[in-house]
């Protein structure tokens, strides 16, 4: 499975099988986990076969069953952390996809368990992803047109308009998709494409954003943009 198709497949799952985690499917995770950490300068960490997590009140409110595997997402505090969790967590959950595995983005329907992870000094859990086997596959969502959250048109970039159709796959809170990308012309000879966040009551607009942004990279391809 390719990156692309895994954005395609995926969708989100709360009911996971009672089966633990192959070992090449950990070693694999784990080991991008590291890789993303220095790359985000994030923590985050899995846990593994631990269902106290989502077994509490708001577990319940978010219908989880069995899911005793998940990665916590944490880092230093900073204006732009919810951002580089979505950036570089959405890295991860397309990954876990394409190794047969299903997750969700949880934002509040998860209690922390002490023990489980370690957190450095000025560090903060942003959210929980969680991880397993699904039951299904999960079912999509009716998403926004290109035209509603960009000002992709006939004069354009083809590759722009693909970024933008995939950042629509991307998840984001309640299916809100609460994010806009604009194509501002080139400059010294490189593309420009601005990415912004809309209002959301609900909150988590930052790190939607830096889910979408990584779809958006993943359907221009290998164009010579920058984000500004």
């Amino acid at each position: 499975m390719t990156i692309q198709e895994a954005i395609e497949a995926r969708h989100s799952v709360r009911a996971y099988k009672k089966e633990p985690l192959a070992e090449d499917v950990v070693k694999a995770l784990e080991e991008q986990i590291a890789v993303l950490n220095r790359e985000g300068h994030l923590h985050m960490q899995l846990v593994l076969n631990e269902p106290k997590a989502f077994q509490g009140t708001m577990a319940k409110y978010g219908k989880f069953r069995h899911a005793n595997n998940y990665i916590v997402m944490a880092g230093k505090k900073a204006d732009d952390l919810d951002e580089r969790v979505g950036y570089y967590g959405e890295h991860l959950v397309l990954l876990a996809q394409t190794l047969g595995l299903n997750t969700c983005w949880v934002g509040l329907s998860y209690s922390k368990v002490p023990g489980t992870y370690l957190l450095d000094e000025g560090e903060k859990i942003a959210c929980y992803i969680a991880i397993g086997y699904g039951e299904t596959q999960g079912v999509g969502h009716k998403i926004k047109s290109a035209r509603q959250v960009s000002n992709a048109s006939d004069s354009t970039p083809s590759w722009f308009r693909k970024g933008v159709e995939t950042a629509l796959l991307a998840p984001t809170a309640v299916n809100q998709q609460k994010f806009s990308f604009e194509y501002v012309g080139t400059e010294d000879g490189r593309h420009r494409v601005l990415a912004k966040r809309g209002f959301s009551m609900i909150g988590y607009t930052r790190m939607d954003l830096g889910i979408a942004k990584y779809h958006f990279e993943i359907g221009a391809g290998e164009e010579n943009f920058v984000w500004v």
